[in-house]
């Protein structure tokens, strides 16, 4: 990391005030009026499962993905956030993981922007990862890793170290997409997709984490992505 950025970097971690954890449940179920047996929907992760960024859980990711979810299978979804502010994909494998005690339909890995501000390795992400996917194989039909937010795009963090942040997210994409293959479990890229973070609201006001409208682009574009495989796989 260059001496600018490293500066920027220390002046972030002493400004930059994050959002905490909203109230709520963190769990729930969406048209349940629809008719068939509801999905059962987990997802697991950092700050963003957790609904960061919102005053309410539901007003966050994991709601608005189910909501998504159900309009494409025509079904409810029973859906469960198991999420924790700051975690990295290390807290996922041994703190959060664990707390999943009932078999889901589908299962959402969502983390990776934790690691790379704490600067762990690739080495160190393969590792927890691949644990990860043995965990979560167990307690779901089906896993969907995400990669890292788009962290290098925040308005919070300056030029040179989001330079720099976009170099790391590509390098634990790339790792993260070779991982996935090997355990036969779908992966989005959701570093590089356009999930509207330049339309104007689409932060919440720490201006790190995504606002409710933050969420419901992402999880639209979410559900697009997913849309055909769930057809076929969860309808």
């Amino acid at each position: 990391m260059n001496v600018v950025a490293a500066a920027e970097a220390l002046w972030a971690q002493h400004t930059i005030h994050l959002d905490p954890e909203p109230r709520g449940e963190r769990q729930g179920v969406v048209h349940a009026d629809q008719t068939g047996d509801a999905l059962s929907f987990v997802a697991v992760g950092d700050s963003m499962i957790a609904g960061c960024g919102v005053e309410d859980q539901s007003e966050g990711f994991t709601p608005a993905m189910a909501s998504v979810f159900s309009d494409v299978l025509d079904r409810p979804v029973d859906w469960r956030a198991v999420g924790k502010l700051g975690a990295t994909m290390r807290r996922v494998r041994y703190r959060l993981l664990p707390q999943v005690e009932h078999h889901a339909d589908l299962m959402v890995l969502c983390a990776g922007s934790n690691d790379l501000m704490a600067r762990r390795t690739i080495a160190q992400w393969r590792d927890d990862l691949s644990a990860s996917l043995d965990l979560a194989k167990g307690r779901a039909d089906h896993v969907v890793v995400f990669s890292a937010a788009q962290l290098y795009r925040s308005p919070s963090l300056g030029k040179s170290l989001r330079h720099v942040i976009e170099g790391m997210t590509d390098e634990q994409t790339q790792a993260s997409r070779e991982i996935c293959e090997q355990y036969g479990v779908r992966f989005l890229d959701m570093t590089h997709e356009d999930v509207g973070a330049d339309r104007e609201g689409f932060y919440a006001h720490d201006r790190f984490h995504p606002s409710a409208y933050g969420y419901h682009c992402m999880a639209q574009r979410v559900g697009e992505l997913l849309e055909g495989w769930m057809a076929d796989t969860l309808r």
